[in-house]
């Protein structure tokens, strides 16, 4: 069963300005490397918009109501240094979220096996009650409480292998013991959390690691923290924060990863035996990220 990607134009009409790392064209280079004929048997689908419900699973209706509220007809509007609003940011951040709900309905529902959502912005850094670090809403966050609410789910991993640390994924969930979120980042890097020490009630893993670690050591330490904490939690489905920009050509850290390391680190997850729902977060150099999401789904295909 092929995978089903997830997107939608909407997700390049949130422009945060022309020199903003989260830019619209880092979608267009993914999309460009997944219509190659190599991924000529993806399934191709259309992203909903999420509604307010929605976006209440995680985020506080006062949060809501100020993204969405914020949004300028023309111009840019600020939600802190980072974190811009443009016209269209709003059906971008719904898309996105409306993404990994639809995701999580097509692989509970066996239609599909795996799903990769094509969206921006990216989510993990929005708190319940704060936008940050280009996030808006946190879809990840989201899609997890939507599998326990909507699909009766028991136990939802969360793998963030993004270069940051995934502050509002964890702040979401420090208190659920059916939602396990397990991080790999660069520290010390922003957002200045994940620290080892960090474990919620036993369902938050935080694999702090330092700059330019390399394929290698970060391989032994997927290895021997990573599938070891999935395997003893033992989910039904698995949800990934998958971020690129671990990449060695990524302008905004420095972990030295390669291309073909997201397909391994793929291929480690595959193993789990479970359904896996991916959603785009970081990755800020467009070739690396077009050639790790490439890698990153041409794996999903053969699992």
């Amino acid at each position: 069963m092929s995978p089903w990607i997830f997107t939608h134009s909407d997700c390049l009409r949130h422009t945060p300005g022309p020199t903003h790392p989260e830019r619209p064209e880092r979608l267009q280079a993914v999309m460009t490397a997944l219509r190659h004929p190599a991924f000529s048997t993806l399934s191709w689908h259309e992203a909903p918009l999420a509604t307010s419900d929605v976006l209440q699973l995680v985020h506080s209706r006062a949060h809501i109501q100020h993204v969405l509220g914020s949004v300028p007809e023309r111009g840019l509007v600020p939600l802190d240094a980072d974190t811009m609003l443009s016209p269209g940011s709003d059906k971008a951040a719904l898309r996105a979220v409306g993404a990994v709900c639809a995701a999580i309905d097509a692989v509970v529902s066996k239609q599909a096996r795996h799903v990769f959502c094509a969206t921006r912005p990216p989510g993990h850094h929005a708190e319940p009650d704060r936008a940050m670090g280009f996030c808006l809403f946190n879809q990840i966050a989201i899609g997890a409480r939507y599998a326990l609410e909507f699909h009766g789910a028991e136990r939802v991993s969360i793998v963030d292998f993004d270069v940051h640390h995934g502050n509002g994924t964890q702040a979401a969930f420090e208190t659920e013991p059916q939602v396990q979120y397990v991080s790999t980042h660069q520290f010390p890097l922003y957002p200045g959390t994940g620290w080892k020490d960090e474990t919620g009630v036993g369902n938050i893993v935080n694999i702090p690691l330092p700059a330019h670690t390399g394929s290698r050591a970060y391989r032994l330490a997927f290895t021997e923290q990573v599938m070891p904490a999935l395997l003893a939690f033992g989910p039904q489905l698995v949800l990934i924060s998958a971020g690129f920009d671990a990449h060695r050509l990524d302008p905004l850290a420095q972990m030295e990863l390669e291309s073909n390391d997201y397909a391994w680190i793929t291929q480690q997850l595959l193993s789990l035996d479970v359904p896996l729902v991916s959603t785009l977060e970081g990755g800020y150099h467009l070739t690396a990220l077009a050639d790790s999401a490439a890698a990153h789904v041409a794996a999903l295909m053969n699992g």
